[in-house]
């Protein structure tokens, strides 16, 4: 006999989404009341207008809740092509604020539709997937896989709203759970990596890095044929890293230096290049070993595919100052260079993020109680009650309360993990694993951003930040997964 669909709600994740919400609504009332003027019922307050559309959502719930699980399923196409035609409009209707035009303006307030978007890309993206037809090893699926996830990502960019636009790469999480192959993780995160890295290094020192690391993998291959070599090649390595290494600190500290100091200028910047460039040899001797199994160590190399590769990545390398230059507003790109260390802006497009650290800190171990944050008080953090919503959970509640919040999060993202495991149909695992992609997304890049990790990309805390189209949003895509999963009683 089939529970009924309240008993078969997942209460466990329903509770975790109650005490994010309360414990955000309180963290707002704290960076947005005034001694002069307090009244609940007063919309012109922030808190008053979180409060009215956290009393709203309620009503979001249950209207997730009554929808026929088959509606979501078998209209997926026509939500997701209704929210791509809602982005469209903005270019013709939107309202901007902020630089961005990404809100319709209703009168009584403003509706940010990409917020709503996500929830709609899920469903297209978990119905696509769930599909008899589909193969998700098939290169001309993974391309349609691919434009689902990047029409509503494209549109979001010229607006211009980067940053709501990155969360869209949280739904290759739900890709790989279905087989897709990693390569094209691999591929992202190289691409990363060395974008980074030749902002710090430049292009000559990062494709130096990527001939030895190259060169470190194909010396694996060719000393698997011999153990013995192999483990006098492993010791060589080792007294060479260990005697730079000693070296370069060695210089450092020694006092030849006060006479010797025109020639060390010279070389601890070599030594220290030497050191990375002999660890990317080592890295990729050792991937080499990781790799190859007994079956394929005599197989002879692809040098064709290694120089292939070289040949790419020293194109990309060189590219990136273009790319930085042109591509990149002057705003994302100063937002960058204070990340990376390359400048240091503290009154200007780092304000934000300097005083959002100067109130973390200042919190302590048990932070300075609730609406006695001073930086909170005295307006220090721009945007305190919506992107930087975190800092006043430092501030005020310290090391202890942001340790628990975070907590918080990981169980509900756990949590959801397991829910989508233990779903019976395709199309709600996938819509699962999305769920928690984007979850996962907003949450480690709004808390990066706010301790000075990663540049601020303007994403807003789920179920934390002010405002309501993101609560709205974020509501609408967790509840609609409870009601896949309360229904997972009934189905087969």
């Amino acid at each position: 006999m089939a529970k009924s669909s309240i008993a078969a709600i997942d209460w466990i994740t329903v509770l975790l989404f109650i005490l994010l919400v309360g414990f955000g609504w309180g963290n707002i009332y704290s960076s947005s009341y005034s001694d002069e003027v307090f009244s609940i019922t007063d919309l012109s307050q922030v808190y008053s207008k979180q409060g009215l559309w956290i009393v709203l959502s309620i009503f979001l719930i249950i209207v997730t809740q009554a929808i026929e699980v088959k509606f979501y399923e078998g209209f997926a196409g026509v939500i997701f092509v209704g929210s791509l035609v809602s982005l469209l409009g903005l270019f013709v209707f939107g309202k901007t604020i902020s630089g961005a035009t990404s809100w319709y303006n209703l009168g009584f307030m403003s509706i940010q539709p990409s917020e709503f978007a996500k929830a709609a890309t899920a469903l297209a993206l978990a119905k696509f997937l769930s599909d008899m037809q589909t193969n998700i090893k098939r290169v001309n699926h993974q391309l349609k896989a691919f434009l689902i996830i990047a029409l509503p990502a494209l549109i979001i960019v010229p607006q211009p709203d980067p940053g709501s636009a990155l969360v869209y790469a949280a739904f290759f999480f739900p890709l790989y759970r279905e087989g897709l192959a990693p390569i094209y993780l691999i591929i992202g995160a190289s691409a990363a990596i060395l974008f980074v890295a030749t902002l710090l290094f430049g292009p000559l020192l990062v494709v130096i890095g990527a001939v030895l690391f190259v060169l470190g993998f194909l010396m694996m291959q060719f000393m698997n044929l011999h153990h013995e070599r192999r483990s006098r090649t492993y010791t060589l390595i080792i007294i060479v890293i260990l005697a730079l290494c000693v070296l370069r600190y060695t210089l450092s500290m020694t006092t030849i230096v006060e006479t010797l100091t025109a020639y060390l200028e010279i070389l601890v910047p070599i030594l220290n290049y030497s050191i990375l460039g002999i660890l990317a040899l080592v890295i990729g001797f050792f991937i080499g070993l990781l790799s190859k199994g007994t079956a394929t160590q005599r197989q002879k190399p692809n040098y064709l595919m290694y120089i292939a590769t070289l040949a790419v990545i020293v194109g990309f390398c060189y590219s990136v100052s273009y790319i930085y230059t042109n591509v990149f507003e002057e705003r994302h790109r100063n937002r960058f260079d204070i990340v990376l260390g390359k400048a240091v802006d503290a009154k200007g497009i780092g304000y934000n993020t300097n005083q959002s650290q100067i109130a973390i800190g200042s919190g302590g171990w048990f932070g300075k109680g609730w609406k006695e944050g001073t930086q909170t008080k005295g307006g220090f953090v721009p945007e305190q009650h919506t992107d930087y919503i975190f800092s006043t959970v430092g501030e005020e509640w310290g090391f202890l309360g942001s340790t628990l919040v975070i907590l918080l999060f990981v169980f509900l993202l756990i949590r959801l993990l397991i829910l989508a495991e233990r779903q019976k149909s395709q199309f709600s695992r996938v819509y699962g694993y999305s769920v928690v992609g984007v979850l996962f997304v907003h949450f480690a890049v709004n808390v990066g951003m706010v301790i000075g990790l990663l540049p601020t990309v303007g994403i807003p805390l789920p179920f934390f930040s002010y405002g309501g189209s993101g609560l709205w949003g974020f509501t609408v895509l967790l509840f609609i997964f409870i009601k896949l999963d309360a229904n997972r009683v009934n189905e087969w």
